[in-house]
């Protein structure tokens, strides 16, 4: 698993040669910076590298060079919370009803199982 930093500090020492490149698993970037550091074109593209790494976050740079696809954690845990308060009211609001004579036990029990197969 490639880090971040680690490709910052190639990118800062090696940048001009293409070293970050090999680094990041992009072999052919790697062999034109290296083919051209001689020019010094490769340096200022290194700049431009070392920049982009710099402000990028880390979920980025796992998804584009690890490979690595997170959902987002937060909004996966209130998505939750939020269908299990439903379904708590819903039972409560389904149980009032059978209390009430409204339904009979059988579409209760039913009903009941089907939200609590749901969480």
């Amino acid at each position: 698993m490639r880090n971040r930093l680690i490709a910052l500090c190639i990118a800062f020492i090696g940048g001009a040669f293409g070293l970050h490149r090999f680094y990041l698993g992009q072999n052919f970037a790697g062999i034109v910076y290296l083919l051209f550091s001689w020019t010094g074109v490769s340096f200022f593209l290194t700049i431009f590298d070392f920049l982009g790494l710099v402000f990028m976050s880390d979920e980025s740079f796992n998804r584009q060079f690890n490979g690595i696809t997170e959902p987002p954690k937060f909004f996966a845990v209130n998505s939750r919370q939020e269908s299990s308060r439903e379904i708590t009211a819903t039972l409560g609001e389904l149980k009032k009803l059978y209390d009430n004579g409204v339904i009979t036990a059988e579409e209760y029990e039913v009903k009941r199982r089907k939200l609590l197969d749901s969480i």
